[in-house]
């Protein structure tokens, strides 16, 4: 079995730890897998790098996370609805090649904020009645 590459497309790529973090992890965990940067300066040198029959997915960084989305076979509805797609997952049957956009992004936005903002809820809502009592008072005695 071939090795599986995985990939990230943007530009410019120099600033990026990605290739260094994944083959770090795939030596360590000892999967048969290597990590590759693809600095395009054109999106259109994106269909190039799908017809590589040894990629299995890819991550998409500025400026082309919007510029990638007419390149694909679909779109997920949460990377449809951003905008935005910074993830390609490559489905393989025979030759034929299907690339399928999705954004993570959304994931960790979600994860990082939602505790804080469950929190302030629970907080605020105790003080919220009271805020509207005091304020509405306030009001009758203008």
């Amino acid at each position: 079995m071939a090795t599986k590459i995985f990939g990230l497309i943007g530009y410019p790529l120099g600033h990026s730890f990605s290739r260094k973090f994944f083959n770090n992890k795939f030596r360590n965990e000892d999967i048969d897998a290597e990590y590759r940067n693809f600095e395009i300066d054109d999106i259109s040198l994106a269909e190039n790098i799908f017809l590589q029959s040894e990629i299995c997915g890819l991550n998409v960084t500025i400026p082309y996370k919007q510029q990638i989305i007419p390149l694909l076979n679909e779109v997920d509805k949460d990377a449809q609805a951003i905008g935005s797609v910074n993830v390609i997952k490559f489905v393989r049957k025979g030759e034929l090649v299907k690339t399928i956009g999705f954004n993570t992004d959304i994931i960790g936005f979600h994860d990082s904020i939602a505790p804080h903002i469950a929190y302030a809820l629970s907080e605020y809502q105790s003080i919220l009645p009271r805020a509207h009592q005091e304020t509405g008072k306030w009001l009758i005695q203008t």
